[in-house]
C-alpha cells in the first residue's frame, strides 16, 4: 500500500474547500442594474487560493513521504505547550483584538494588533520597535485607507477613537 504524506492530504482538502467556496459563489444574488457582479471578487480570491493549493499539491507529491524516525519521541504536556506557544499566543492575541475592536476600532486596533504580533514573534529589541511600528502603521493604515476611501467600505469605528 502506498503512503501519502500529510502535505498531500492537506492540499487535497484545501482544493476541496476551494471547490465548495467556488460553488457557493454562484449563489450570490446578481443585481438588476449594470454593474460588476458581486461574485467577481470572491471568485478571484478563491481562484488565487486554488492556484496556490495546486502548487502546494505538486510540491507535496514531488517531496514524497518522509522516512519514519527510528523511534517515536513522546513529549510531555509542557514540552508540547512550549513547542506550540507561538500558535497559542497568536490565537490569544487575535481574540483579544476581536474583543477590543468595538472600543478601539479597525484602524487603531489593527495597528496595535500587528505591532504586538510583530514584536511578540520578532523580538522586543529597541531597534525593532520602530521598524515594527512603521510596518504596522503603513500596512494597516494603507489597507484601511484603500477600503475606506477607495472602496467606500464602512469599517468598524471605535468608541474611544470614533473619528477613525
Amino acid at each position: 500500500m502506498t503512503r501519502v504524506n500529510r502535505d498531500t492530504v492537506v492540499a487535497i482538502l484545501l482544493l476541496v474547500g476551494c471547490g465548495v467556496l467556488l460553488n457557493a459563489s454562484f449563489d450570490i444574488r446578481e443585481p438588476d442594474y449594470g454593474q460588476l457582479s458581486p461574485a467577481t471578487w470572491p471568485r478571484v480570491i478563491v481562484g488565487v487560493i486554488t492556484l496556490l493549493s495546486l502548487i502546494y499539491l505538486v510540491q507535496s507529491i514531488r517531496r514524497g513521504v518522509p522516512e519514519e524516525p527510528a523511534e517515536k519521541v513522546t513529549r510531555g504536556l509542557g514540552e508540547w505547550m512550549a513547542h506550540w506557544r507561538n500558535v497559542f499566543f497568536v490565537f490569544a492575541l487575535f481574540f483579544a483584538y476581536l474583543f477590543v475592536l468595538p472600543w478601539l476600532g479597525m484602524l487603531v486596533g489593527g495597528v496595535a494588533f500587528v505591532f504586538l504580533l510583530l514584536n511578540a514573534l520578532g523580538g522586543w529589541s529597541p531597534d525593532r520597535l520602530a521598524l515594527h511600528a512603521a510596518i504596522a502603521a503603513v500596512s494597516v493604515g494603507g489597507m484601511w485607507s484603500i477600503f475606506t476611501f477607495g472602496l467606500g467600505v464602512l469599517l468598524p469605528r471605535g468608541e474611544w477613537f470614533g473619528w477613525f
